[in-house]
């Protein structure tokens, strides 16, 4: 058990907000042992609020740290099977509204995972983001074609895609070991740091098209 005392305001925080604060905060330091062959920690500390040892033990506090292993997936999820790893808009107002638009549809398609896993009586982990989505996207595709335009006709469409969504289920590997090396090679044309108008401009002056 430690204390850990307020530090000094920060520039970006008001004096009213920083006098809120308590003078020190009681946290409990644990120390965690990581010994899976393959993992790159051998310990870290731990700092948690659940201070009473008896109700949280130590294993129980390096089980709960380990699940935060699942946010790291969530977040491959958004950058990898969305797409979202590079936002293409030019202006900061659209990069705003492509981020939104990309979170927005993130949260549907996890709600359609967690309305899948309620009906099959499975854990939201269990079932796969991407299959997922590209079921979603078969059904939009669906309710396009045979749908009237009316709610009843579309409600058998949501039921076969809850019912069918607790399929796609994934495997439990909290241990899994990979490396972190690109299999694909990266192609060797240089990047384009410049506008394409201003990039073609140059490759016609100099000749070389």
């Amino acid at each position: 058990m430690v204390s850990w005392p307020k530090p000094e305001r920060p520039e970006w925080m008001d004096q009213e907000t920083y006098d809120r604060l308590p003078c020190q905060l009681e946290v409990r330091e644990v120390l965690v042992n990581v010994d899976v062959p393959g993992f790159r920690t051998e310990s870290l500390v731990v700092v948690t609020s659940l201070l009473d040892p008896k109700d949280y033990s130590r294993a129980d506090i390096a089980n709960l740290y380990r699940r935060r292993w699942v946010v790291e997936l969530h977040i491959r999820d958004i950058k990898t099977a969305m797409k979202l790893e590079v936002l293409r808009c030019k202006t900061p107002a659209m990069v705003r509204q492509e981020l939104w638009t990309g979170l927005l549809v993130y949260n549907l398609v996890r709600q359609s995972i967690l309305q899948s896993a309620h009906e099959s009586e499975r854990q939201p982990d269990e079932l796969s983001f991407t299959a997922t989505m590209q079921m979603l996207a078969n059904t939009w595709l669906m309710a396009a074609v045979v749908v009237d335009g009316t709610c009843d006709a579309a409600e058998p469409l949501v039921t076969l895609r809850v019912l069918h969504g607790g399929s796609h289920r994934v495997g439990n590997r909290p241990d899994r070991v990979e490396p972190r090396a690109l299999k694909r090679r990266p192609k060797s044309h240089a990047l384009l740091t410049t506008p394409r108008a201003e990039a073609r401009a140059a490759l016609v002056a100099s000749g070389s098209t």
